[in-house]
């Protein structure tokens, strides 16, 4: 007989797991062949490495991660990262300027997948294109930020600013690697709010550890590979929530027409079936993970409509959020649900923003200064009181928050009024946990096309959020599982209290 082709290589039962399954008869064969399909009663069967205990291996500065992400790559000159130059010589190609020395071939030979655009004879062409907004000096730090970030702005003292983030896909591929930290060719890898979940675990058995708010990244682009944890299981994945709390749970409700009672008393057997694999499988850590997501499921279902239910909190903190306004009530709504989720110990709230099924919202190839205006717009407020918020609720110094994009923008302009793809040189923002305020580390050069100084690849960024939290990722390393240096990253230092 022909076996099937999506029948899994390792299926059968080892001998002592099937005379334990005949022993508990029906009950045990279910659950045996539940977990079978699932693929965890054979994932640790033979581990010779230890597992995480769910505590950090020194002491922590943060408890919580909210990790917002910009898809489509924002530019860094017209956010946090002010390029005057770029008004001095606008209209010119970069050889015409005095910093023709960024086309040099050392700087773009770095990453062989890059292609900088050229005429027909082989030359760079690169007209640079002026910063579609103004700028200002703000806080006692005088740090620079832009126009369209006024509300941001205001909070100048408690961001640490990381101005040389660099990375290797010149397409929207690098909204994976950005939370990932491998080119999309390599494949799909766990995510940084997975190791988050794989090494501490959870803080609150009501919620989810790892929650998703807002639409993903396409599929283009990584899908939801950019919140799995890939070979780390499907328990430390992101879990998809909703901020409506009619219906937070899309991906998650028992429907309209089971009642509470009889869903409660589903899991109560499923708890007792698992119960009675654990006998059979004492030590297997992947078992006792099922058995408390099913837990969790059940709890969540009215866990998490409290927590996304906004109408508690005072009208001032709702407006102060801009729900009241029809351009911020969304993103407004999902930050603050974001801060009433580490309020109830979530570990890791990632929140996506200008998810369009494409590229991407912040994809200014055209039209940058309209588009960027309107994003802006949405985002600004909202962050700014998220950061007031945590900060008046003594919630900052536990809560690291990132604000991120795949990539910056060219100096130089596309067609009339756009900027391209640019992973030479960008900026990431952080705040909170452990961190300095009102500081700006590394540098690009005068026109922003290269991080020059204190270049941090970006899971840079990912290892800061880990030892913040009090994790060395070296041992969260599992064996057999390739990992590449570049995959661990360093902690900038230079931004750590």
């Amino acid at each position: 007989m022909t076996k099937p082709r999506n029948m899994p290589r390792q299926l059968h039962l080892p001998r002592r797991a099937f005379l334990a399954d005949v022993g508990m008869g029906f009950t045990g064969l279910a659950l045996g062949s539940l977990l079978m399909r699932d693929g965890v009663v054979r994932a640790n069967e033979g581990a010779t490495h230890s597992l995480p205990t769910g505590q950090p291996h020194f002491t922590p500065k943060a408890k919580n991660v909210i990790w917002i992400f910009l898809v489509g790559g924002m530019s860094h000159m017209e956010s946090f990262d002010p390029k005057p130059a770029l008004n001095e010589f606008a209209g010119k190609e970069i050889g015409e300027t005095p910093h023709k020395d960024v086309l040099k071939a050392n700087f773009l030979s770095e990453n062989l997948r890059i292609v900088v655009p050229d005429d027909a004879n082989g030359h760079i062409r690169h007209k640079l294109f002026p910063m579609q907004v103004g700028f200002k000096k703000h806080g006692q730090s005088g740090l620079e930020i832009s126009d369209w970030f006024p509300h941001v702005a205001e909070c100048a003292d408690d961001l640490a600013v990381v101005r040389s983030v660099w990375t290797t896909d010149n397409n929207h591929g690098a909204q994976l690697q950005f939370h990932t930290g491998r080119h999309v060719l390599e494949g799909q890898f766990p995510t940084i709010g997975s190791w988050v979940h794989y090494g501490l675990g959870s803080l609150n058995d009501n919620l989810p550890s790892f929650v998703v708010l807002g639409t993903p990244i396409a599929d283009c682009c990584g899908g939801i590979g950019a919140h799995g944890a890939n070979y780390l299981g499907p328990e430390h994945s992101g879990v998809q929530l909703g901020v409506d709390p009619a219906d937070p749970l899309p991906f998650a409700s028992p429907g309209k027409d089971v009642y509470r009672e009889e869903q409660q008393a589903e899991f109560g057997l499923l708890n007792k079936l698992n119960k009675l694999a654990a006998v059979e499988y004492p030590e297997d850590a992947a078992i006792k993970a099922r058995i408390k997501s099913y837990e969790l499921a059940f709890h969540m279902q009215s866990a998490v409509p409290n927590v996304v239910d906004c109408a508690a909190e005072t009208e001032s903190t709702q407006k102060m959020y801009g729900l009241d306004r029809k351009e911020t009530e969304t993103f407004g709504r999902q930050c603050l649900v974001a801060r009433r989720m580490v309020e109830e110990g979530v570990r890791f709230v990632q929140i996506f923003h200008g998810s369009n099924g494409g590229a991407g919202a912040w994809d200014a190839h055209g039209g940058l200064k309209s588009g960027h205006t309107k994003l802006c717009g949405e985002i600004d407020q909202p962050i700014g009181a998220l950061l007031k918020d945590l900060k008046q609720r003594g919630l900052l110094e536990d809560t690291v928050l990132v604000i991120g994009t795949e990539f910056g923008r060219t100096p130089g302009t596309q067609g009339s009024d756009g900027r391209d793809h640019h992973p030479f040189g960008f900026s990431v923002v952080m705040a909170g946990g452990g961190l300095k305020g009102g500081v700006a580390h590394g540098a690009t050069d005068a026109l922003g096309f290269h991080a020059i100084e204190n270049r941090h690849y970006v899971t840079d960024i990912h290892a800061t959020v880990l030892d913040l939290l009090g994790i060395d990722p070296r041992r969260l390393e599992i064996p057999g599982r390739k990992r590449l240096d570049m995959d661990y990253g360093q902690p900038i230092r230079e931004i750590i209290a």
